[in-house]
């Protein structure tokens, strides 16, 4: 329950981040938000670590975070504190982008959880979907740090915090609907 608990204020944190940071700033210097951030990914670092399950793509995240919320603790600088969408965005492509040189990609492996027996057209499919996304964490790591330098609290937070979710949204609805008619032609 715990476990649950945790998770779900990872997810609740990491999706309003923008909105935490873009508020908090008024109040608090990048230092202490950066810390209170960095204890929250501590937590789920420990409550991973206590479990026998495997961790998966938190395993990698996790940690990157946490020491980059140190390092901003440490700088106490704003920009730094901003520039954590790009982090996040650049570390999913890295982890696409890897899977794509040494298969399978990360979205045949998820593919695979569901038919184990992927076909080859599926298997296909998914390295073009996984470039897919590749490509949309690498814009988007360029848009967040152009958000970012343009110096617009306002436009830096609603773009990261809304509309690329928004977008993210529409990639996937989209993939879905494209998905159901790969599978119906294997």
């Amino acid at each position: 329950m715990l476990r649950i608990g945790l998770n779900g204020l990872i997810w609740a944190v990491t999706l309003s981040y923008p909105f935490l940071v873009w508020y908090s700033l008024d109040y608090f210097q990048p230092r202490s938000i950066a810390l209170a951030l960095a204890a929250v990914f501590l937590l789920r670092l420990l409550a991973q670590h206590s479990s026998r399950k495997p961790a998966g793509i938190t395993a990698i995240l996790a940690p990157a975070c946490l020491i980059f919320l140190l390092a901003i603790a440490l700088a106490n600088e704003t920009r730094w504190l901003l520039s954590y969408p790009v982090l996040v965005s650049l570390s999913f492509f890295a982890i696409f982008a890897y899977s794509l040189l040494y298969p399978p990609s990360a979205i045949e492996r998820l593919a695979r959880l569901e038919d184990p027996d992927l076909p080859a057209k599926g298997v296909a499919y998914t390295r073009k979907v996984t470039w897919v996304w590749s490509v949309f964490f690498f814009c988007n790591a360029g848009i967040s740090l152009a958000t970012l330098w343009y110096g617009d609290p306002w436009l830096w937070s609603f773009y990261n915090g809304c509309l690329f979710y928004i977008l993210m949204g529409l990639l996937m609805a989209g993939e879905m609907l494209i998905r159901r008619k790969v599978k119906a032609s294997y």
